[in-house]
């Protein structure tokens, strides 16, 4: 049925006053073909009502049930033909749309005050850092040039705080159960031994403490075993194998001589970088392993080892030039930034912030 056919006024259109046939013939009393303002009983003909426009049918079925009600054919009953128009008139009022909810727009923040500019933090405590490395610098100065072997135990006492602190930490963030006992044992003998008798002693002593980790950890039950030894001989050349190389410097006429500017250069390194990088630094150096670390504080780092270098070279040891001490100076921020990168990759994985508290303001 054509739409425009449902608003149209009473008596026009082709279709007014004809309700149809039905099944069984023409409805009893309905105008004959025509206009109805011809026929004689145009006025016995019920006027169809005027019905708003509803919405295209096809996506809701109770108003496709409501259109093929209407449009199909009527009941000869003039009653029920009455009552069953009535409801399908009601039936076919366009529903009230549900009303929509739409995000509202969000509201601008609300002005904040201007709060005063947060002052750089160190991240450390600096007085405390200052203090220990104070009282560090004053038992290494007076065991490296008063009797060399008190500094080469001093470097076995740190070994052995160092394996300590690292694999305490194995075991409680990761499980892992690093042998303690020949690690410390054999850390302290590759410390000696790198003094004594200087390369060769210190790879004997690191093959003997790997096989006593492996022995050792056989006493306990397998589960566990390969990742355990595997951090013992990792732990064993971390750190008391590394440390075999200050006690090697330590043999030569200007040892200690050798081994102050060794510290020297890497305290002024590690100074350089954070003065620099916390005036400075603007562009992340390995943010996915050390966010604090700047390129602008490695170029610090760098510029101060160099000229500590060229310094110490001149001034410390015996035959030494200032260009070879800006070489020193280059290698040791090198490989003082890679070491703390390693170290950061290590506390990383571990889920730690330090390896310890001993040390206050350093972080084990």
């Amino acid at each position: 049925m054509n739409d425009s056919s449902w608003g149209s006024p009473p008596g026009a259109g082709p279709h007014a006053g004809y309700w149809g046939p039905t099944d069984q013939g023409p409805v009893q009393g309905a105008a004959p073909a025509g206009p109805a303002y011809d026929a004689p009983e145009a006025q016995q003909t019920r006027p169809m009502p005027i019905v708003p426009d509803v919405p295209a049918y096809g996506g809701d079925q109770d108003d496709d049930r409501g259109a093929a009600r209407l449009s199909g054919p009527l009941y000869r009953d003039d009653t029920f033909r009455d009552a069953t128009f009535r409801d399908e008139t009601t039936s076919a009022q366009p529903r009230e749309a549900a009303p929509q909810t739409q995000n509202p727009e969000p509201m601008p923040d609300a002005p904040q005050p201007a709060s005063a500019p947060q002052k750089k933090s160190a991240g450390r405590d600096l007085s405390a850092a200052i203090g220990v490395g104070v009282g560090l610098g004053v038992v290494i100065v007076a065991s490296l040039f008063v009797v060399k072997a008190v500094f080469v135990g001093v470097i076995a006492v740190a070994v052995v705080v160092g394996l300590w602190e690292l694999t305490s930490r194995l075991e409680e963030r990761k499980g892992i159960k690093a042998p303690l006992v020949p690690l410390a044992v054999g850390g302290a003998a590759m410390v000696v031994a790198g003094y004594v008798r200087e390369a060769e002693g210190a790879w004997v002593a690191m093959a003997l403490t790997a096989l006593a980790v492996l022995v050792w950890r056989m006493t306990e039950p397998p589960e566990g075993y390969l990742k355990d030894v595997t951090a013992g001989v990792f732990a064993a050349f971390y750190v008391p194998f590394l440390a075999t190389f200050v006690a090697m410097m330590l043999t030569a006429d200007d040892g200690p001589q050798r081994v102050l500017t060794f510290l020297l250069l890497t305290v002024v390194s590690d100074t350089g970088a954070y003065a620099v990088g916390w005036r400075f630094g603007k562009h992340k150096l390995a943010p996915r392993i050390s966010p604090g670390k700047t390129r602008e504080g490695l170029l610090g780092a760098v510029s101060f080892a160099m000229v500590a270098g060229a310094l110490c070279m001149q001034f410390l040891i015996d035959d030494g030039t200032w260009w070879q001490g800006l070489l020193l100076g280059l290698a040791v921020a090198a490989s003082a930034t890679l070491g703390d990168l390693g170290e950061s990759m290590i506390k990383r994985d571990l889920g730690i912030k330090d390896m310890g508290t001993l040390l206050p303001g350093h972080g084990g």
